[in-house]
């Protein structure tokens, strides 16, 4: 019977979110995580829904008790650090961040948010090393290229910023153009024409 009730509230819930009824999805996994009080799963699924409502403390605190459940989840870390960046909490983030990365080491978008955290932190050596793991890995993504632009620009290296500019020119050539006027580096590069 519980079984059967915790699967018909994961509908509800389910459904609630696909109906855009937030408020409603929640009370749902409430009846979940009362039936199953363990359960990371849905304990993310609720602080997905906190963050959406825009609040992040909150959702912080249901993905603690996820990690606590569960602490081999990198998505689960990889979503608490993103959130304590939000709120500028770049060095804490960072500790998750490194938690999701030593699970999974091809976890691009937690290498782009180390990154991140490291610009915020003053450390671009670190963030250099942080963006080009995340490039590596995405290399079609110019988020990760145009971070590194900036950093490689703030510490003055032109020819990192250059070589940045060329790739992206040859598969984002907005965000090339876009790059070549933030900088100041003009590598020559002009927008194809149509």
């Amino acid at each position: 019977m519980k079984t059967l009730e915790i699967w018909f509230y994961r509908q509800l819930a389910i459904w609630s979110q696909i109906l855009k009824r937030p408020q409603m999805a929640y009370e749902y996994w409430q009846q979940v995580l009362a039936r199953r009080p363990n359960d990371a799963r849905t304990l993310m699924s609720m602080a997905l829904l906190k963050a959406q409502a825009n609040e992040k403390g909150a959702a912080v605190e249901l993905l603690d008790r996820a990690l606590q459940v569960d602490p081999t989840n990198p998505g689960c870390w990889f979503n608490h650090g993103f959130l304590l960046q939000e709120q500028d909490q770049h060095t804490e983030a960072l500790v998750s961040f490194d938690r999701a990365i030593a699970i999974d080491p091809k976890l691009d978008r937690a290498w782009y948010g180390r990154g991140l955290s490291l610009i915020k932190l003053q450390r671009l050596d670190e963030a250099v090393e942080a963006l080009k793991n995340n490039t590596e890995l995405q290399p079609m993504s110019p988020f990760g290229w145009y971070q590194l632009a900036h950093v490689y620009n703030r510490q003055g290296q032109v020819d990192g910023v250059k070589r940045v500019i060329k790739k992206l020119s040859g598969f984002e050539p907005k965000v090339a153009l876009q790059l070549q006027r933030e900088t100041g580096v003009d590598i020559g590069f002009k927008a194809p024409s149509l």
